[in-house]
């Protein structure tokens, strides 16, 4: 069991990036609204979005570079675009993250009901874990909070299909109204992860294989699939979770951060029982924070490498930008907090409009002259990608024709 954890790394990190608020709002939402319905969107949209993560475990491994680098020799134009993209995104996304982490941190731990001070504590925690433990110790630390995370939702689920007098249908459905399909959009958008997390998944196949250099592809794709199949179960377990506690009750989430975490929990609580609070808070909590601690390290190490491409080596290391993304996003909390549902709304654009174009540069690299001949990709492979492509960039267009 120890030799198998330890082949583990990378896959898990993606998991721990990807299992947040895709999974715990919006597929807790989408229990809650749907029932089971909405099982069919987390299917397709993980199906189509397969091979453009698992391009940044190939890419690294067969390379020994990031996608990052890859990019690069595409053209300089194609790193600054991913920087600009990026600066706009970065702090909203940490900052709605670790407001959400905040909140369960109050409902789980007490002491104090500010998010503002919660969410300090918390970033400087995982600054701390980054700075001292470096890739190692998030390489360990991941797999037991992974661990914690998955069998506590199990659980929870489990309790939750006992405890629940509601019925749900698993006949799926398409919503219908306006507002219905403008979430259907949000749920796939962002499940399992926004597209640019691939260039994480490579950065961090990459220090992986520094760690262990008779790593094989064989391993590290186990490694990958594992962490991929891990969001598709989670994110099933969550509409569940929505589904027994939620569905049909006439209750509907709020919108901000810290409000939500205390209505889930009270909600989950309320239904099944005050026994149930601990497993839930855990849940939830060690969802969130495993977000918030693989970006707040993914972000700095893509930016940082990024910089040292352009030629900008003083503005490239991984504790400069590390301490920049903190700082921005406790200023987040402090001055724009009024701001926080306009920001994220922009990040989430962005998201949805630039997943096409992280798919075709993955499939460009990964199809090119870059790539050893033993690791280019098969014809079926090849279809499965362009397919990917065209649903991405179909979806794009239709989210853009609603907001």
């Amino acid at each position: 069991m120890i030799r198998f954890f330890k082949k583990l790394g990378p896959g898990l990190l993606f998991a721990g990036a990807a299992i947040g608020v895709s999974h715990l709002v919006q597929s807790t939402k989408a229990g809650a609204e749907f029932g089971f319905g909405l099982i069919w969107a987390l299917l397709l949209c993980n199906f189509f979005k397969y091979p453009f993560f698992l391009f940044g475990t190939k890419y690294a491994h067969a390379t020994g570079e990031t996608l990052l680098d890859g990019y690069k020799r595409i053209g300089n134009y194609v790193l600054v675009i991913y920087l600009a993209l990026s600066i706009v995104t970065i702090f909203t996304i940490q900052a709605a993250v670790t407001i959400v982490t905040a909140g369960l941190a109050i409902e789980l731990f007490g002491m104090s009901s500010n998010i503002t001070l919660w969410s300090g504590i918390i970033i400087i925690f995982c600054l701390l874990i980054l700075i001292i433990g470096k890739y190692r110790l998030l390489d360990n630390l991941i797999k037991v909070i992974i661990l914690i995370l998955g069998i506590s939702t199990l659980v929870a689920v489990f309790y939750a299909n006992l405890n629940s007098n509601a019925t749900v249908e698993i006949k799926q459905i398409m919503p219908s109204n306006f507002e219905g399909i403008i979430f259907l959009a949000a749920f796939m958008g962002w499940m399992p992860a926004p597209l640019d997390v691939s260039i994480w998944q490579s950065i961090w196949t990459k220090e992986k294989i520094l760690l262990n250099k008779n790593m094989n592809y064989k391993t590290a794709l186990f490694d990958f699939n594992i962490g991929y199949l891990t969001t598709v179960v989670l994110g099933i377990c969550f509409i569940g979770l929505g589904a027994f506690v939620m569905y049909n009750s006439g209750e509907s989430f709020s919108n901000n951060g810290g409000e939500f975490a205390g209505q889930l929990i009270n909600l989950y609580t309320s239904t099944l029982g005050e026994n149930m609070f601990l497993l839930i808070a855990i849940a939830a909590f060690t969802t969130m924070f495993s977000t918030t601690l693989t970006c707040l390290d993914a972000s700095p190490r893509a930016m940082g490498k990024s910089m040292t491409l352009l030629g900008f080596e003083k503005f490239g290391s991984y504790t400069l930008w590390l301490i920049l993304l903190s700082i921005g996003t406790f200023s987040i909390f402090v001055f724009l907090m009024s701001e926080m549902g306009s920001l994220v709304r922009v990040a989430t654009i962005l998201s949805f409009v630039t997943a096409p174009v992280y798919a075709i540069l993955n499939y460009t690299l990964i199809t090119s002259k870059y790539m050893p001949s033993n690791n280019r990709l098969s014809y079926g492979m090849k279809i499965y990608s362009i397919l990917g492509i065209i649903f991405l960039t179909f979806f794009s267009i239709w989210y853009l024709t609603l907001i």
